[in-house]
């Protein structure tokens, strides 16, 4: 995958941290996804909420 400097740019301002560093250490990228993760869930939560006050 070819990483561009607008990913790079996105990976900092999200992660404090550039490509080359989240590469290069596993406890790096264990860090970076397990935030995404808990955004990721975070999102449905509220997705949910907005559903279910939208249809009652």
């Amino acid at each position: 995958m070819n990483y561009t400097p607008e990913m790079e740019k996105a990976m900092q301002t999200s992660h404090q941290m550039g490509y080359a560093e989240y590469c290069r250490k596993l406890e790096n990228r264990m860090k970076v996804e397990k935030r995404r993760q808990e955004d990721y869930n975070k999102s449905k939560q509220i997705v949910a909420e907005i559903d279910s006050q939208l249809f009652k």
